[in-house]
């Protein structure tokens, strides 16, 4: 809101420094400002509500050392990550942005359904919580409305880079670098020559004309995605500052993503995907990384508040939007490791329990407990050592997802 006054008073009454608000980095600046100083400051006064409303969490007894001592710590502290990053999005960013509207879209929608689990868990007395195929209808319906957006949308576009021999200055000096922007599914893949996968082509290896019919292929990829990722936050969201810190690294390399891909000076550069309007992603990364540092001041070890289904299903389903909007989906397995690595184990751990029981009568174990952090757990590493650990994982990911823009 304060962009659009800003503008105004910048274009009629010529206001000494309102044009400061035309730059994302200092919009950026304030957000991240603002959300962390939210986070920080009203996160404690939410914390002491969400304890007065008994809102504490309900641990099982799974053997885990300090596990007991838990028991009722104030949980749906993702109120507090989702509060802290709307509100400067709100204040400082393009809201008629197509990127912003969704990854507002993103965050009302998964925090809701995390929120019905988790008022479920506390309020109903139901350890279930809301029942799975109703998380994974929701997760669908938002991946259909995302995967719609991205590709039906006019304001998504790209821009090819032209040829050397090509390029041209126009007769205001203004050099032209780009084609015209134009709809695509290009999205950008690691260690192939050119650095792309258009989608559309996987179509036309069974027949041409088939182009027009992409949606077929990007929208369950969509899909796909966002409830893989959601998951995998919540299944990372195990001991103190885990999925909080991890997601702070994967959000802080998106937004160097989002902005470079924004900037057409720098994705000339660099030679990455032109992406035109996505720069204004990174206002709200920077809200969102705010909100994620802030929170963690109250959830490192030992934690004074759990972000609960209401964060982590947030959590997850940002990191998704945003990977896909800058068309860097297929980092994510590398980018979002600590994440990937995490369901690995427990998909690894569920198969091999059954396979081993059909086969053998009785079930086996890979790891001794999954998620993989619960198997140190039990091999007697302190959980924050633990989560330090896979920071420091989930920091050289994050280079060298950065890296396989290059590795050609």
């Amino acid at each position: 809101m304060l962009y659009y006054l800003f503008e105004y008073l910048e274009n009629h009454y010529n206001v000494t420094g309102a044009g400061l608000f035309q730059y994302i980095s200092f919009r950026s600046a304030l957000a991240f400002i603002l959300s962390l100083l939210f986070s920080t400051i009203y996160g404690k006064r939410i914390i002491n509500y969400l304890q007065r409303m008994q809102v504490g969490e309900s641990v099982r007894d799974l053997g885990l050392e300090g596990q007991v001592e838990k028991a009722g710590t104030p949980t749906m502290g993702g109120v507090i990550i989702i509060l802290a990053t709307l509100i400067p999005v709100l204040l400082f960013a393009q809201i008629d942005n197509i990127y912003i509207i969704l990854l507002i879209v993103t965050t009302l929608w998964m925090g809701a359904i995390g929120f019905i689990d988790d008022y479920i868990k506390i309020f109903k007395k139901d350890k279930d919580g809301l029942k799975g195929r109703f998380k994974i209808l929701g997760q669908v319906t938002l991946g259909i409305f995302v995967g719609a957006m991205l590709y039906f949308h006019p304001s998504v576009t790209m821009k090819e880079k032209l040829p050397v021999k090509d390029q041209y200055v126009t007769e205001k000096g203004v050099p032209v670098l780009f084609a015209d922007a134009e709809k695509s599914t290009k999205t950008t893949i690691p260690f192939l020559k050119n650095n792309e996968l258009e989608y559309a082509s996987v179509l036309e290896l069974f027949g041409k004309g088939l182009k027009d019919y992409a949606w077929i292929i990007f929208i369950p990829i969509v899909i796909f995605i966002i409830t893989a990722v959601s998951n995998g936050a919540n299944l990372t969201d195990g001991i103190d500052g885990l999925a909080a810190g991890s997601s702070a690294i994967i959000v802080l390399t998106l937004g160097i993503f989002a902005w470079v891909s924004g900037n057409i000076i720098f994705a000339n550069y660099l030679d990455v995907m032109y992406i035109p309007n996505s720069g204004e992603m990174t206002i709200f990364i920077a809200a969102f990384v705010g909100a994620l540092v802030g929170f963690l001041w109250y959830n490192t070890y030992p934690a004074q508040v759990f972000m609960g289904d209401t964060g982590s299903l947030t959590i997850g389903g940002i990191i998704a939007v945003l990977a896909i909007s800058v068309r860097k989906e297929l980092l994510i397995p590398i980018l979002a490791g600590v994440f990937f690595i995490e369901t690995l184990s427990v998909i690894l751990q569920v198969s091999y329990f059954k396979y081993s029981r059909k086969k053998y009568g009785e079930g086996r174990r890979i790891f001794k407990m999954s998620p993989l952090h619960h198997h140190y757990q039990k091999t007697g590493y302190h959980e924050s050592k633990i989560v330090t650990r896979f920071w420091i994982i989930g920091i050289l990911l994050a280079v060298f997802a950065i890296v396989t823009l290059k590795l050609r």
